[in-house]
């Protein structure tokens, strides 16, 4: 398959949200782990179930606690491997490995130059991996990941005189990410006091929002879901001092809403704070679990009644994704392109929700807002997370979803699933639940193989890079199974699957 040789800025923002997803489904896998633990130590939930108390089964759940702490030590390590090795096209493993090196050769430079400088017991500084250094968390190793990118570009197919053959090739990303990435170290201690002070002004000014920054965040999380960029906003809020700084009282920064939430929780309730769990999961539950359920069924209720039958299985999919796994994309991508007014009051409820969660001071965190968080991060826990305010808000947030959606849909005659009975429509209405896709024909709807120039996915799309984005026959594509099709320029092609698409996107490449 044909290699684009440069990478355009949308596509770059694309990609680079894209690679988040790895450390941080780690990240929620490990979240879960440690509210299980956690629960299940908990002098009150011992006391309600003295069996808890075993030592054989305290052993097996403080172990829960500590390897769950894998995700959260080594975060920014994370980022900086997860990064090129998401964003390259080829020679992967060369990328991750080079991400690996270029961060440790950024810690060594950094130490250089503080000890140079006589500074090392003078800056805040912290050990990383062994050497002390400069803690620029999960910003900084998103930047060293950008870096070791573009050098893994640029240099992976580089020819040397034949004296020094042997160190060409994709021999030479690892040489050459030590050299630039140990000289970009010494200029860490002059320049990211300017980062961080551009980060807190930022966090400042969602904090200075009062109660309308959980709602900015929310509503613009939303917005940013189908341009593929909400994952830059989230990771922003999650990861560095724009979701605020926590000082522990051994003296260390904790920078991020997310990073702040899980030291805090592993230390116990009491230090809990709802100023940080106010941008997570709990902002999600009334739309996550409740909304777009309420959506679903105005869909249905919407859908002419011979149809019915038909959609049933795609919407208690699209559900189920929704509420126990936390993907939104299967139902919101059903009526983002066909009634953009609905998506645009969804994006608002999305904001409302977190902001109405941030009053009543509910303390639920982790990341996918859907019910295993709610029982594991809320119920589990015990009252002091106040999660018996999510079902009243969430009932009330069902019902208003279903009249809006219904209202809206028979109104205006929106061709929502069921309500358009052209034998195209019936079709794909008929291959039900997405997984009835046809990776042949839509390979041939995207124009064949010799279109595409890279296929990726995330979660629930294909991304593609093509040649000719008109090549591409929409309709064909979402009648292969698809839920819908976005063309964002004449090269980037989003097909929007649902969470299946790393099997769709395994056979396009086994056919390619």
């Amino acid at each position: 398959m044909a290699i684009k040789s440069k990478i355009s800025a949308w596509e770059f923002f694309q990609s680079l949200g894209k690679t988040f997803m790895l450390p941080v489904a780690l990240l929620a896998a490990m979240g879960i782990l440690l509210g299980i633990g956690a629960a299940f130590t908990g002098g009150t939930t011992i006391e309600m179930f003295p069996f808890l108390g075993n030592s054989f089964l305290q052993m097996i759940f403080n172990f829960m606690i500590k390897i769950s702490l894998v995700a959260f030590s080594f975060l920014p390590l994370m980022f900086a491997v997860a990064i090129p090795l998401g964003m390259a096209r080829e020679n992967k493993e060369i990328a991750a490995f080079a991400g690996l090196i270029g961060y440790i050769s950024m810690q060594l430079g950094t130490n250089f130059y503080l000890t140079e400088k006589g500074l090392l017991k003078v800056a805040d500084t912290k050990m990383i991996m062994g050497i002390q250094s400069i803690d620029t968390g999960a910003l900084g190793a998103l930047i060293c990941g950008v870096l070791v990118f573009f050098i893994h570009e640029k240099f992976q197919n580089i020819e040397l005189p034949d004296a020094f053959s042997f160190f060409g090739g994709t021999r030479f990303v690892a040489i050459a990410t030590v050299l630039i990435m140990s000289v970009v170290g010494l200029t860490v201690p002059m320049i990211w006091p300017f980062f961080a002070a551009g980060i807190n002004k930022v966090g400042l000014a969602i904090q200075g929002a009062g109660i309308f920054g959980p709602f900015l965040f929310g509503a613009g999380e939303r917005l940013l879901l189908p341009f593929g960029l909400h994952h830059i906003l989230v990771a922003t809020i999650r990861f560095t001092e724009a979701g605020g700084t926590y000082i522990t009282e051994a003296g260390n920064s904790i920078h991020g809403a997310l990073n702040i939430f899980y030291n805090q929780f592993a230390m116990g309730p009491e230090y809990v704070s709802p100023e940080v769990t106010k941008f997570l999961s709990q902002g999600k539950m009334p739309t996550f679990i409740f909304g777009l359920s309420g959506a679903a069924l105005a869909i249905y209720k919407s859908a002419f009644l011979e149809n019915r039958t038909k959609i049933k299985g795609l919407l208690v999919s699209a559900v189920v994704a929704s509420a126990v796994g936390g993907i939104t994309e299967p139902i919101e991508f059903i009526f983002l392109f066909i009634a953009p007014v609905l998506y645009v009051f969804h994006a608002f409820m999305t904001g409302l929700g977190f902001m109405i969660m941030g009053i009543l001071k509910v303390i639920i965190g982790n990341t996918d807002g859907n019910i295993i968080d709610f029982f594991i991060f809320g119920v589990f826990q015990g009252f002091w997370t106040k999660w018996f305010y999510v079902i009243p808000v969430g009932l009330v947030w069902f019902a208003i979803y279903y009249f809006v959606f219904k209202w809206y849909i028979e109104k205006y005659d929106i061709p929502t699933p069921g309500r358009d009975n052209s034998a195209q429509a019936q079709e794909a209405v008929e291959s039900g639940d997405i997984a009835g896709y046809a990776a042949k024909i839509m390979l041939e709807a995207l124009g064949g193989k010799n279109n595409i120039v890279n296929l990726d996915n995330c979660i629930t799309r294909l991304r593609l890079v093509v040649k000719d984005a008109d090549l591409v026959d929409v309709e064909a594509v979402k009648s292969a199974g698809a839920v819908n099709v976005i063309k964002l320029n004449n090269t980037n092609v989003q097909v929007i699957i649902g969470p299946k698409v790393q099997v769709l996107k395994k056979q396009l490449q086994k056919l390619m």
